[in-house]
């Protein structure tokens, strides 16, 4: 949609939780669009160029994972799956089948807002990504490479910037651990987890973020990780 009021398209064969998202949504001044089958979905989004699609992977006719695919192919709008598949391998399979974040129902109206916030403000396409992020006293500047703290200069190794870097070109969202592996460290390592354990620690030891409260580098567990900045509301 080109206009000021974003559409949304949700795709989900539950009457209620279409009913539940089309009122809370709608109260926050979204335009809602509701598909009660996979393939009505697909062919929804076929035809309007949504902001963005909240899919259920439960469906009648197709599953969710192929109406996934089916999305990416034709790169429509971003997808969030809101789903009540909660095991580690749905969320990987359907992060790295494109969509950009998940949802487990049941789920609260504020936590999704803010997920649809921070996805709405990635496909802001017209704004660049800024050269310089904020989060407390850390300060990363993707210009220079430099990642500074309370005005003094870190000292990061290449592949500690190079994860924080790759984490802030979606800030917000989650970069799952498999591509960070391979981006890293290459396609041999993808299932080498302890490699990004083990570099998650000492970079948050070196930028002051106490892992039993992360509030800049956050970890869904099993999944990967999302860089929380200035302006980003923590899910």
């Amino acid at each position: 949609m080109t206009t000021d009021t974003p559409c949304i398209l949700i795709i989900d064969d539950e009457r209620e939780i279409r009913r539940f998202l089309r009122i809370s949504l709608g109260s926050q001044g979204f335009a809602i669009v509701e598909a009660a089958s996979g393939r009505e979905g697909v062919e929804q989004a076929r035809e309007t160029a949504f902001d963005l699609i909240l899919l259920d992977l439960g469906l009648p006719d197709m599953d969710g994972q192929e109406v996934l695919k089916s999305l990416q192919w034709q790169g429509r709008a971003p997808v969030i799956v809101v789903s009540v598949r909660e095991g580690e391998e749905e969320k990987v399979a359907a992060l790295d089948a494109g969509a950009i974040d998940y949802v487990t129902k049941p789920f609260g109206i504020r936590e999704l807002l803010a997920r649809i916030r921070v996805a709405l403000r990635a496909r802001g396409g017209a704004q660049p990504l800024p050269t310089q992020l904020q989060a407390g006293d850390i300060e990363i500047d993707l210009v220079q490479r430099r990642v500074s703290r309370g005005g003094e200069v870190l000292h990061l190794t290449p592949r500690e910037y190079a994860f924080l870097a790759r984490l802030a070109q979606s800030p917000g969202q989650i970069v799952t651990g498999r591509q960070l592996l391979i981006e890293l460290w290459g396609p041999v390592f993808e299932h080498n987890t302890h490699y990004l354990r083990i570099l998650v620690s000492r970079l948050r030891q070196k930028l002051g973020d106490d892992p039993r409260t992360p509030s800049l580098i956050q970890t869904e567990a099993g999944i990967g990780y999302r860089l929380m900045v200035e302006g980003d509301p923590a899910p």
